[in-house]
């Protein structure tokens, strides 16, 4: 009692030392009440609280460094003792409540409100607030007196109207996840005194402006009085015809907003058929002003999201009951008034039921263009508000487009073909398909929905429609990236064969290709052969036939390809020097990529073409049809002198060259046209690819030497060519010598025994098997390579080799076993690690579109590698497998 007087009577005695040492002593006082050492009768608990609080009050206090963290110690330590006891002795509850909104006013102070020391003060009350005091407050407001809940409420009132901050914020979103708003009203049920109806509006409505902001709590304020406690009788309220009553108007406002804003927290005062039924009498009865648009825009907003709230609920439990005429009101004043949906705070359900009205499409179409023409700074947020869960956004607008349950891909479309056909600003246009180019960004799926409703289409209006847009290089820039989103992300099986792809492909030919003539290949060049090879890609799987073909016989595109090709081929040595970080190399790569993609789609694009040895002609002679095509000398020379990349990709191109010819043969059975030479010289450079550091190089030549070695008899091959070759004979025993013995293989060779694994296959095939093959795989060197197989390193390429050698006679019985135990083993592993994995088809690589060509480029070559690929992992394992053991039950097999 002494220090109490001596601090209350002379504030200035105590030093901020003095302070410092009391609040210690404070502290350890506390602590020890807390864990039982000591009993503080409630006298003691009052005086310390109260010796604490006038601390706080000193002008030294704000000096005092530890004082903070003293602070939050002693806090925890009063609440956690005072709510174990709070049924025995309520009134310490209020005291040390007391303290605590006195200390969270300490820690606004103007001198030392934004320390860390005082920021970590405010966190620390709020976190005592939301993970003590909230929870035991709603599980014990039944045994509580009135006092005690009126104080509980005034605390967390108090801190909402301090200044907004990040704390504030906090304690108002953990108030909500806790169903706030039901139970206040049940606290109202409790204890309806006026004054507690009094603190609950005036806190809601705080709680509504910390969120919202702007004052948008003012109406519960303005309305407080006369607001009844019971929501029932709020719901009675708003459906009233208020006959320009002010204080009935007043109270609808604000019940509008209590509604409103609990249920955008799913926080819902009553079901919301009765909402749903309270709502619809408020505008049958306020018909007059609905129809004559004389309703301010917030109470619109807020009557939208509740009756779209509650339609898209009903909608969803299968509840269809609902008044046609109030609909027909709402839907006319959408479509009569002046609206923001883009500024709105509005539920995501509200926001899909709106989208599934095709009545009011013409006023969403507005909306969204809205939304597009809104200066987006971080590329996603629209709007933010302080309640940002509640706001329409990117994601928003690309879950709509995405799903298949509302009409917002369509809209988006009839958007782009009217103001294509309107000839509208080009900011505008630019603006919907960036819009529309980050949806696909964020839900690759919504290029379905686009596709199906003729995306196609209304780019090809933009592009026709109007010329100068069209010669708008930033509109054309967005128009490629758009179609480029939308080519790699789109299933095939979405894709119609059109006229509007046709058209607009050859339409983006024809605007891009002189460019190129004059200038070279540009940014956009090269986006259109990107575009270019997707359509290609796209038809191999039966989709955009007719637009495919109308690429590959493109007379200027082919003009174009051929002399840019010449030149960069024609370096020779220095074409090492045109890689992807020069623009020559870079233009290269990405014209072999389309004919990759050409040669690709053949079989599907151009079944009628003639023989596919005729591309084996030089580009002097003469050509029965003109598509696009590479000539096979120019393939080898960048096989042999190009860069990493330029190797990669024309050995790719020249595989699927070459299968395609032997594909040919096996379909119909033709007479090969092929000359000699050609054959020898690719075979030269195939051969001195075998060891390329980059395996997926040595996999492609190795894989065209096994087709050219298995058209033999075609070709007449000279024994002293193949069979007695040196370097086929080292490369098989090098080969077999990694795989029995690994240790002795060269450092070189240990990672190339997959491709190396085709050319033995082939060799063993052979009508006359090379006699040194026997030599290198004798009984002791195939029992070796046994006795290394684990379950855990079998391939598909040593399965592949163990079925040649079993076709060709090479194994034993004793081999045949072992080989049989490790690959049932193998299988079983496969099985049961398959269990409980399923893929997505729908997988993709995942890429961040942005207008870089390298990006794109890398994405191409992705899609290059996988599609010459389709069956590796497991899958193919797993076949090759089950064709070794067909092999040993069909029987045909050569004797050793």
């Amino acid at each position: 009692m002494l220090i109490q007087n001596c601090v209350s009577d002379c504030p200035g005695i105590a030093s901020t030392s003095n302070i410092e040492e009391l609040a210690l002593i404070l502290s350890r006082m506390l602590e020890r009440h807390r864990d039982g050492e000591i009993g503080m009768i409630p006298e003691t608990f009052l005086l310390v609280c109260s010796i604490f609080v006038a601390l706080l009050k000193f002008p030294s206090s704000q000096g005092a460094s530890n004082l903070p963290a003293l602070l939050q110690e002693s806090l925890k330590h009063a609440v956690l003792a005072c709510l174990t006891i709070s049924e025995k002795d309520p009134g310490q509850l209020l005291h040390c409540l007391y303290l605590l909104k006195e200390a969270y006013s300490y820690s606004h102070e103007a001198c030392s409100a934004n320390t860390s020391t005082n920021l970590e003060l405010r966190t620390c009350i709020v976190d005592i607030c939301t993970s003590h005091i909230l929870p035991w407050f709603s599980m014990a407001v039944n045994e509580l007196d009135e006092e005690t809940v009126m104080g509980v409420f005034e605390t967390f009132h108090f801190i909402l109207i301090q200044h907004p901050d990040i704390q504030a914020t906090e304690l108002a979103k953990v108030l909500l996840s806790s169903s706030w708003f039901c139970f206040s009203f049940g606290c109202l049920g409790l204890f309806p005194a006026e004054k507690m109806k009094w603190r609950v509006y005036l806190m809601l409505s705080s709680l509504v402006e910390v969120l919202l902001g702007n004052q948008a709590g003012q109406p519960i304020r303005d309305a407080v009085f006369s607001l009844p406690s019971d929501p029932i009788d709020l719901l009675f309220l708003l459906g009233q015809k208020n006959s320009h009553d002010l204080d009935l108007s007043s109270c609808q406002d604000a019940v509008l907003l209590l509604l409103h804003f609990s249920c955008l927290h799913d926080d819902w005062l009553a079901d919301e058929i009765s909402v749903l039924a309270s709502l619809e009498q408020y505008i049958l009865v306020n018909s007059g002003d609905f129809l004559s648009g004389s309703i301010d825009s917030l109470t619109m907003m807020q009557v939208l999201n509740l009756y779209g709230l509650c339609r898209g609920l009903a909608k969803a439990s299968n509840q269809v009951s609902h008044s046609l005429e109030a609909e027909r009101i709402l839907f006319h004043m959408l479509c009569r008034s002046e609206w923001d949906l883009p500024s709105a705070v509005i539920h995501p359900v509200a926001v899909r039921w709106l989208f599934q009205q095709e009545k009011i499409s013409k006023p969403l179409s507005c909306q969204l263009l809205k939304f597009c023409r809104r200066d987006c700074s971080d590329g996603n947020k629209i709007l933010i508000h302080r309640d940002n869960s509640h706001t329409i956004d990117v994601r928003v607008i690309a879950d709509l487009v995405a799903r298949r349950d509302n009409h917002a891909a369509k809209l988006l479309m009839c958007l782009l073909v009217e103001l294509a056909e309107e000839g509208a600003q080009n900011q505008d246009i630019i603006a919907v398909v960036n819009l529309i180019l980050t949806v696909i960004n964020i839900f690759p799926a919504a290029s379905d929905q686009l596709c199906l409703h003729g995306i196609g289409n209304a780019i090809l209006m933009v592009v026709y429609y109007n010329s100068s847009h069209s010669s708008s290089s930033e509109l054309l820039l967005a128009i490629l990236l758009l179609l480029f989103n939308i080519l790699s992300t789109v299933h095939h099986e979405t894709l119609s064969d059109g006229e509007s792809w046709l058209a607009l492909s050859t339409k983006l030919i024809d605007c891009l290709i002189p460019a190129v003539r004059k200038y070279g290949w540009n940014h956009e060049g090269l986006l259109l052969v990107g575009i270019l090879s997707l359509i290609l890609h796209h038809s191999s799987s039966h989709a955009l036939i007719e637009a495919s073909k109308s690429i590959i016989f493109n007379a200027s595109l082919i003009s174009t390809i051929n002399s840019t090709v010449q030149v960069v081929s024609s370096k020779g040595p220095a074409l090492i020097e045109h890689d992807e970080g020069t623009s020559s190399g870079e233009n290269l790569i990405f014209l072999l990529l389309l004919y990759y993609f050409t040669l690709r789609c053949f079989h599907s694009v151009l079944p009628e073409v003639p023989e596919w040895e005729t591309f084996l002609k030089s580009p002097d002679m003469a050509q029965p049809v003109s598509i696009i095509n590479i000539h096979f000398h120019d393939l080898c020379r960048m096989i042999h002198f190009g860069s990493p990349m330029v190797k990669l990709v024309a050995s790719s191109c020249l595989l699927e060259f070459l299968s395609g010819i032997s594909y040919q043969k096996k379909g119909k059975h033709v007479e090969s046209q092929c000359f000699m030479g050609y054959i020898m010289s690719i075979m030269t450079v195939l051969e001195g690819q075998v060891f390329n550091d980059d395996i997926r190089v040595a996999m492609n030549c190795c894989l065209c030497l096994s087709i050219i070695l298995g058209w033999e008899k075609e070709l007449e091959m000279q024994e002293s060519r193949v069979v007695r070759s040196s370097w086929y004979r080292l490369i098989v025993e090098e080969m077999a010598m990694s795989l029995a013995v690994p240790c002795l293989a060269s450092k070189s060779f240990i990672n190339y025994h997959k491709p190396a694994v085709h050319l033995a296959v082939a060799l063993l095939k052979l009508e006359k098997i090379p006699g040194w093959i026997r030599t290198v795989f004798d009984d002791v060197s195939i029992s070796c390579i046994i006795e290394n197989l684990k379950v855990m390193d079998v391939t598909p390429e040593m399965v592949l080799l163990f079925r040649a050698l079993l076709n060709s006679g090479f194994l034993k019985a004793e081999h045949i076993a072992s080989l049989n135990h490790v690959f049932q083993a193998c299988r079983k592993r496969m099985y049961n690690n398959s269990k409980g994995h399923t893929t997505d088809k729908h997988d993709q690589k995942s890429v961040t579109w942005s207008d870089d060509v390298g990006e794109i480029c890398e994405y191409l070559i992705h899609l290059m590698v996988s599609s010459s690929d389709t069956n590796s992992g497991n899958r193919r394992l797993f076949q090759e497998i089950e064709l070794f053991f067909r092999s040993l039950t069909e029987g045909n097999i050569a004797q050793p």
